[in-house]
């Protein structure tokens, strides 16, 4: 038998598909650079009786790291695009703050994530605050790191105009030894934002139950009826007077 004191949810389209491409796309283009990159920071050494002509580890690994830059920079075009067009929990206005309470929002999601101190539980059908808030960082740093990373690549790059593009970068960093350093510091800062993401991504779906991991595979997550229509606009309709 049902219990009648279940609340009854309501299913919110949320996340849109070109939003869930980007998300895997990006995450998948991610660990790849990653994985490369340190190969290519600290290079293998690898001893052959072969002749070194036929031995292109190294390359391979290169060519892998800069074809996944392509696919990382123009997927975050898009994003940025999609944040004008899309719905209105991949608008722009879910990451930037413009208001004392996107502010309060901020600290209030801070003491009970962060901090697990009590309190009433903050419902957000989207981004929370603080998560857009960090994400709007995130943006920032894939802006640097494509910037620094075709800096680096400007340099040894031929035969294509776009790269080029960027030739101007190591000097404003004051040529390539700062401008690597940037780039790798700001590597470990996609390392780090990774570890607190999943982290939180397991313990909201864990403490809410409102599909928080699933509405990344389908775009749909499960939200209190009365608590929705108490605190949410619906999508494409004018708000309540």
């Amino acid at each position: 038998m049902a219990n009648v004191n279940s609340p009854k949810l309501r299913r919110v389209y949320v996340w849109e598909q070109p939003v869930r491409i980007y998300h895997w796309l990006n995450a998948l283009v991610i660990l790849v650079l990653i994985a490369t990159g340190f190969f290519i920071a600290d290079p293998l050494t690898i001893q052959s009786s072969r002749e070194a002509a036929d031995q292109f580890t190294m390359g391979w690994i290169r060519t892998i790291h800069f074809v996944a830059s392509y696919i990382f920079f123009f997927n975050f075009l898009f994003r940025i695009y999609w944040g004008f067009v899309g719905n209105k929990y991949a608008n722009w206005k879910q990451f930037i703050p413009t208001s004392r309470h996107f502010f309060r929002e901020i600290w209030s999601v801070f003491k009970i994530d962060i901090l697990m101190l009590r309190g009433k539980e903050h419902l957000s059908v989207g981004h929370n605050a603080l998560a857009g808030f960090i994400y709007f960082f995130m943006f920032l740093a894939f802006l640097v790191q494509s910037i620094t990373g075709f800096g680096l690549y400007a340099s040894m790059s031929s035969g294509w105009w776009f790269p080029q593009l960027f030739s101007w970068v190591p000097a404003m960093f004051g040529g390539d030894i700062f401008l690597r350093q940037v780039h790798h510091l700001t590597m470990w800062f996609f390392i780090l934002f990774t570890l607190f993401h999943v982290y939180l991504v397991f313990y909201h779906d864990y403490v809410e139950g409102r599909g928080e991991i699933s509405s990344m595979g389908g775009g749909w997550k499960f939200i209190e009826d009365d608590v929705f229509e108490k605190h949410m606009e619906l999508p494409n309709e004018p708000p309540k007077s």
